[in-house]
């Protein structure tokens, strides 16, 4: 049944009609007198919203009083169907319920009308109430970091006098976990990422006649800093959240609480085996990468250079010091100790509760890739002089 405007002769609605109507009258001086019947409500309206909404457009802006005496309920549902045909403002002609539903009423329009002007701007001590405790969480973070850093360097020594304390098998796990079954992902991205690259640079070396220099490009590029790079972003993506991850439900479950009450050192059950295994797998995991990239980028260059692979593989090692491959294998050793600290940090500082284990590892990959980025332009800058022709 659609709404339907009513004129002044029609019957009054039968007791306890709870259809919305809108009943449109002839008041006095040509004024339009519009009153509203039933229950305004999110259950009443569901089917009739449109046909109303329609009715209530084709009331004139001026000159209507409207009387919600005979509305027997309202929700916000309902009044913001008024509120948006009134234009936004009560209206200046309006006869209210009888009380109590006159006060709800009142209070449903006054919250609308409230909501309708500009946001006002944070206060100037808001703004500075906000960075400074921005500053107090980086504060906090470096100085739990310190806390765990001191740890692990107390614990290695621990390990030194007890190597039976060494978790082996932990170890072997998070190898595989991190190395070997990252070879996938890695491999696809690698070869995409050096057919880009080399398709790229092909075309512009091709305009001056260089076409050979495509391999010293490739190939110091790789090894020095994309492939370390490109690996350590992948990893602190896949495995350094899940490192989070995993002591994050350590924390909810209270196993860590369990493995304190039992005198077990987290950094050493738990901590020092990722640290180890990611700082070993993740130089693996650069060659790995590395390779791929170059793959991709000799079959673009053959492809639009029409460089042969022999000459590619053959031309490789003239092109590149062997000084890029150790500078290589040296920072992705380091990217995955950093990488696994800063995931290992952000977990066990994790709440035993659901969304601060989604905050956690969120921030925990944030962070891993900004501390790789700084940790590559610091051996960027240290090393800038190795592994280059003069």
């Amino acid at each position: 049944m659609d709404a339907h405007i009513e004129d002044r002769d029609a019957p009054p609605p039968a007791a306890g009609n709870a259809t919305p109507r809108l009943v449109r009258e002839a008041g006095e001086g040509g004024r339009v007198q519009a009153r509203l019947e039933g229950d305004w409500t999110l259950l009443a309206l569901r089917e009739r919203v449109e046909a109303l909404r329609g009715e209530l457009g084709e009331m004139p802006k001026n000159d209507v009083a409207w009387d919600l005496s005979a509305v027997s309920r309202l929700d916000p549902t309902g009044a913001l169907l008024l509120w948006q045909a009134w234009g936004r403002r009560q209206p200046d002609q309006l006869r209210w319920p009888p009380a109590p539903l006159a006060d709800m009423f009142q209070a449903l329009f006054a919250r609308l009308g409230s909501k309708q002007g500009k946001p006002a701007r944070p206060p100037r001590a808001q703004n500075v109430r906000q960075f400074g405790q921005g500053l107090l969480n980086l504060a906090s973070h470096l100085l739990d970091a310190t806390a765990l850093l001191g740890q692990v360097v107390r614990d290695l020594g621990t390990l030194a006098r007890h190597p039976a304390l060494i978790s082996w098998k932990d170890i072997s796990a998070h190898i595989y976990r991190s190395g070997a079954q990252a070879l996938g992902i890695t491999a696809l991205v690698g070869v995409l990422v050096g057919i880009t690259l080399s398709y790229l640079t092909a075309k512009q070396l091709q305009s001056y006649g260089a076409d050979i220099y495509v391999i010293n490009i490739l190939g110091i590029s790789v090894w020095r800093e994309l492939g370390p790079l490109l690996a350590a972003i992948l990893v602190a993506g896949r495995s350094g959240s899940a490192m989070t991850a995993q002591l994050g439900v350590m924390r909810v479950t209270q196993e860590l609480d369990a493995l304190s009450v039992m005198g077990i050192s987290h950094t050493i059950r738990l901590v020092l085996p990722k640290m180890v295994a990611l700082s070993l797998s993740l130089p693996l995991v650069m060659t790995w990468t590395s390779s791929m990239v170059l793959v991709g980028g000799m079959i673009a260059a053959r492809a639009t250079l029409g460089l042969d692979y022999i000459q590619f593989l053959q031309g490789l090692p003239a092109a590149v010091p062997v000084a890029n491959l150790w500078l290589g294998l040296s920072k992705s050793a380091v990217f995955g100790l950093m990488i696994a600290f800063v995931a290992c940090h952000f977990g066990l500082r994790i709440k035993p509760n659901s969304e601060s284990l989604g905050t956690g590892t969120t921030s925990s990959v944030v962070a891993s890739i900004t501390v790789v980025i700084i940790v590559d332009a610091i051996f960027a800058v240290m090393f800038s002089d190795v592994g280059l022709k003069q």
